[in-house]
């Protein structure tokens, strides 16, 4: 396995040591298997859709929480009330968990499950006191005579 040096950001950027620190996290995690796929899609500016395919289970089978900044997927395949005989079985009917590290400001707006598909929609919702603003300049002159 491959590990990156993120020494020379830490050195010249500022504020950014949590960033650094997923990245190595990431880069570190091997617990998130390929099972089930999914797409993570940009759908505006601050709209996200997470789809993954969880062919074979029922919305009672599947569980989605999010607590601060993780997104948890669960599901937990019921068992079979008939016993079967397969000459091939290529579709997983095995339970999963799967985590998404959320960005700072990511909620979850709702998920729907449809064909075999679920599809997480979340939204960046920045507050307004920490969006960008414009600062004013002005004359040195007009402050000093405002005190």
């Amino acid at each position: 396995m491959r590990t990156y040096d993120l020494t020379p950001l830490y050195r010249s950027a500022i504020g950014f040591d949590r960033l650094a620190q997923l990245a190595e996290h990431a880069a570190a995690n091997n617990g998130n298997s390929g099972y089930p796929p999914y797409n993570i899609e940009l759908l505006g500016e601050n709209r996200y859709r997470i789809t993954m395919a969880v062919a074979g289970f029922s919305m009672d089978e599947l569980e989605i929480s999010s607590e601060g900044e993780k997104l948890l997927v669960k599901g937990n395949k019921a068992e079979s009330q008939t016993e079967r005989k397969y000459l091939y079985q290529g579709i997983a009917e095995r339970g999963f968990e799967r985590t998404f590290q959320l960005a700072d400001y990511v909620t979850v707006l709702g998920a729907s499950l449809e064909n075999g598909l679920l599809n997480i929609d979340l939204v960046r919702e920045i507050p307004e006191a920490l969006k960008p603003r414009k600062i004013e300049i002005t004359s040195s002159r007009l402050l000093d005579s405002q005190s």
